[in-house]
């Protein structure tokens, strides 16, 4: 039994860049989180870069709720809530981060919890906001426009990024805490603004005829009960897998790249925020040729961007290896150009699987049951923040304990990329072996 909900009529074109606007003002704040913080704890006041590891890491772990909270918004049939307040924490936190970076300079030791606490809230308000965002567009958007739709919206993430990145390289020359402070606080402040009234209202908001969109009635289920039953389904289920491992290879360089440009290259701390921007306009160069060139943008198949998601693997693979070379150079290596092609291939894979999740979240399982958007949502980002937390964990760890053994950074630093390397391959595979299993059906028919 189904029946049309006025929370489940479609948006248009320009209410999918409304939300864009939000995933922007998400990605801005937490690059200054997870890339500029790290690098000006590692480098300019030389602390061990487990540290900042340590903390990305604790973030992510926080987003382990993930699942709870799309569940919550399911159960609610309201997301703007969770999306704004979760923008507000994540804000809050990024201030807090700051604050305690100044305590952690001097050797306070109350700077610790106070990091903890602040990272604990970056990781809640990315957890919130973004579940809710992903469960939002896959309830709100038409089955032939998910693909296009999850393309826009992590091609305008990016695009926040390297905005965010240029911006704040350009005014942290010369560097010092105070002038770090200010310009944190007015981009976070900024992204606030900017998401809450981008999202404010939009669910109520009907931009184009109705579609009849299938909406299951009855009472909801526990939290238990919806888990289980999106565990059941075998296609969603090495769509996890996949996540983790992928998201894993891809975030292992993530907290040692800026490092790798200060310590091997020289680079200050503007200018290796500045090649942060570099790397990613290569993930938006390389995100914007798949949804032009490679079905992106009106795709309706689970798993039809698998091409796309072997290839930008592949290529990332090469070009870390690429990097793993650059450690053994130095300056006579063209860093820029290697990290430029890293993103490209970076947003190759990232837009492509964002595509396949999207198809497979709207398409509500095997069953084609609505409601559940927003505890797949969760459950796939969980995966993606244990992926991202170990990920990143191990890789700074790993640079660390190849230092502190090897006695060679550039050795340590080719060891780290070059695993990595390897393991963005087995994801190659790994998405080979699924796209194979899998009996791509148009979304469509899931929806008739």
């Amino acid at each position: 039994m189904s029946r049309v909900s006025d929370s489940k009529l479609p948006l248009g074109w320009a209410g999918i860049v409304r939300l864009g606007l939000v995933q922007s003002a998400i990605g801005g704040i937490v690059m200054l989180a997870t890339s500029l913080l790290n690098r000006v704890m590692v480098v300019e006041y030389a602390l061990p870069a487990a540290l900042p590891a340590g903390l990305v890491a604790w973030h992510y772990a926080v987003q382990l709720t993930r699942p709870l909270w799309g569940h919550g918004s399911d159960r609610g049939r309201r997301r703007t809530p969770w999306i704004v307040g979760g923008m507000a924490v994540l804000a809050t936190g990024m201030l807090l981060a700051v604050a305690a970076l100044g305590l952690l300079a001097t050797h306070t030791v109350a700077g610790y919890p106070l990091a903890i606490f602040a990272f604990a809230m970056v990781g809640a308000g990315v957890g919130a906001a973004g579940t809710s965002l992903l469960a939002l567009l896959a309830t709100r958007v038409a089955p032939e426009r998910r693909a296009a739709a999850a393309s826009i919206t992590w091609i305008m993430m990016v695009a926040g990024i390297v905005v965010t990145a240029g911006f704040a390289g350009s005014l942290l020359a010369p560097f010092s805490l105070a002038r770090l402070a200010a310009v944190t606080g007015g981009i976070a402040g900024a992204a606030f603004l900017i998401a809450t009234f981008a999202v404010w209202g939009i669910e109520g908001q009907v931009t184009e005829p109705a579609i009849a969109i299938p909406v299951a009635v009855g009472p909801a289920p526990g939290f238990g009960s919806a888990l289980r039953e999106m565990w059941a389904d075998d296609e969603a289920r090495r769509f996890t897998i996949f996540v983790l491992l992928s998201m894993f290879a891809y975030s292992m360089q993530d907290l040692i790249l800026e490092p790798f440009s200060g310590l091997l290259f020289g680079f200050t701390p503007a200018q290796s925020t500045q090649l942060s921007a570099v790397q990613h306009g290569g993930v938006l160069v390389g995100m914007i040729l798949v949804g032009v060139g490679g079905g992106a943008f009106g795709g309706t198949r689970r798993w039809g961007m698998g091409r796309w998601i072997v290839g930008g693997c592949v290529g990332s693979a090469l070009a870390l290896a690429g990097l793993a070379v650059a450690a053994r150079v130095g300056p006579a290596w063209p860093l820029s150009a290697n990290i430029a092609v890293l993103g490209f291939a970076n947003g190759v894979f990232a837009v492509a699987a964002i595509g396949a999740m999207m198809g497979l979240a709207g398409a509500g399982g095997s069953n084609a049951q609505g409601g559940r958007e927003g505890i797949r949502m969760g459950v796939w980002g969980a995966a993606q923040a244990i992926g991202f937390g170990a990920g990143g964990l191990i890789g700074a760890v790993g640079l660390d304990a190849g230092r502190a053994i090897i006695g060679s950074t550039p050795k340590a630093f080719t060891i780290v990329f070059a695993i990595e390397a390897a393991l963005f391959l087995a994801a190659a595979i790994l998405a080979i072996s699924a796209a194979s299993r899998a009996a791509p059906r148009p979304l469509a028919s899931l929806a008739a």
